[in-house]
């Protein structure tokens, strides 16, 4: 029987009210070390050794977050991420080997939120995880201007839904905070780094994060994603989000 077998049922245990962390990691050691810091930290995390468990965890659990490792024995972190963004958008942090460039892409594309690279600190997982878990907590009901429209694009940041022409669109949670923060700011140029700080959290990171969600949300949002008409390109410096009927400029 292995430690995920033996996890109890985290929905009724005695810390009511702690995140629910599902990690997914093959390696023992890491596993212990990650678990024993999030526990530390007031959340109650569960362990899943490979994919498998990890997806069965993950509907039985609900989990508020899930620490995802890309190299897993039968089915990868690539692919339980695919099968769990079919019906779950459960924020996802990816954990990759340094170096692996195409697994963090791949997460990335795939519907990651974030990732962090082997070695790690457990104290900077800990802070990206807090980092998440603030901007998913349940706020008090915001007033009316917390709906955001860019013509048929509706952005309702109470209910943290999303719609185009009456259909809602999934979105993560990096998707939705991102796509939120650029409306906020539409008509203005906003810099990569910028974006790192006020979504993510993050001092400094790897620009191809924040290329990654443009290009998802694009996907999403945009009538003809290869000609965007909302979210632009302004080369050399970041992104702008151009309402409808606003001057051009960018790609």
């Amino acid at each position: 029987m292995t430690q995920a077998d033996r996890a109890p049922d985290h929905r009724t245990d005695g810390r009511s009210g702690a995140p629910r962390i599902l990690v997914v990691e093959d390696d023992l050691t890491v596993a212990q070390v990650v678990t024993g810091y999030l526990n530390r930290a007031g959340c109650t995390p569960v362990h899943a050794s490979d994919g498998a468990m990890g997806l069965e965890l993950a509907r039985q659990m609900a989990p508020d977050l899930v620490v995802l490792d890309v190299m897993l024995p039968g089915l990868d972190g690539i692919e339980v991420l695919r099968e769990l963004r079919t019906s779950s958008q459960v924020p996802v942090i990816m954990l990759t080997s340094l170096g692996e460039e195409e697994h963090r892409l791949r997460g990335l594309e795939s519907g990651a939120d974030d990732y962090l690279a082997k070695p790690f600190s457990p104290r900077e997982l800990v802070l990206r995880v807090r980092s998440v878990l603030r901007r998913t907590a349940a706020v008090p009901p915001a007033p009316a201007d917390e709906v955001l429209r860019a013509g048929d694009l509706v952005v309702d940041r109470t209910a943290r839904v999303v719609s185009k022409a009456g259909r809602e669109l999934g979105m993560t949670v990096k998707e939705f905070e991102l796509l939120a923060f650029l409306l906020r700011n539409a008509g203005r140029v906003v810099r990569r780094d910028e974006l790192m700080r006020e979504v993510w959290s993050h001092d400094f990171g790897d620009a191809s994060t924040v290329t990654v969600h443009v290009r998802r949300l694009r996907e999403k949002i945009e009538d003809d994603p290869s000609r965007p008409a909302l979210l632009k390109t302004v080369w050399g410096v970041g992104y702008r989000f151009d309402l409808p009927g606003a001057g051009a400029g960018g790609r």
